[in-house]
């Protein structure tokens, strides 16, 4: 018997419908995704950032710490002014879109996720000519395609997920020390259509 974990047991938890319907909003999804990008905030960072009042960004991080999308980041703050971090989740797209009470909400989120990853892309891009070396080397922008079983896609999955939750354990250990920096992973699985679904 393999001691291998599945992605499952290394996924952060899966969000349901009703933390699915909170979530897809413009707003709070700009806010899960500012927290992610920087790390803890106040609302009143967050209002700031995005151009909204304290009171709006207060109320949604309530709504988003109610659905588990958010934590009071401890240690940090005072009794006036609290300060937040995102709390990792997984989405299972695929059954959610199924859900006529959440497939308008997915495909929000999709899109919203896309929007970001290819913005995430450009300003790297741009800001590349002026990062230094070591980090430009470090960075990874590639796509490969290949004829693979579901069995050995699966296989695949398992691998690679397994490796970026030991990264990723790893660098939540030694915390913020000198000479780092957040980072963002992106890792798209994706089955391309059969030829046949193609043809006109």
């Amino acid at each position: 018997m393999s001691d291998r974990k599945t992605p499952s047991e290394h996924r952060a938890r899966p969000i349901g419908p009703e933390a699915m319907k909170a979530f897809a909003h413009p707003l709070r999804m700009a806010m899960y995704d500012l927290l992610s990008q920087r790390g803890s905030a106040t609302a009143t960072t967050l209002a700031a950032e995005l151009g909204e009042s304290t009171g709006q960004t207060s109320y949604h991080l309530r709504q988003l710490e109610r659905h588990g999308f958010v934590v009071e980041d401890e240690g940090r703050g005072t009794a006036r002014e609290r300060w937040w971090k995102a709390v990792g989740y997984s989405l299972e797209g695929v059954e959610l879109a199924k859900n006529p009470a959440t497939s308008a909400q997915v495909e929000l989120l999709l899109r919203t996720q896309v929007e970001q990853h290819a913005r995430d892309k450009v300003r790297w891009l741009q800001a590349s000519r002026e990062e230094p070396q070591e980090w430009v080397k470090a960075s990874l922008n590639d796509t490969t395609t290949a004829w693979m079983t579901a069995e050995e896609l699966l296989a695949l999955q398992e691998d690679l997920v397994a490796v970026l939750h030991e990264h990723h354990t790893r660098a939540k250990e030694r915390g913020e020390r000198e000479g780092v920096r957040r980072v963002r992973i992106y890792l798209d699985i994706l089955p391309l259509p059969h030829v046949d679904d193609d043809a006109s």
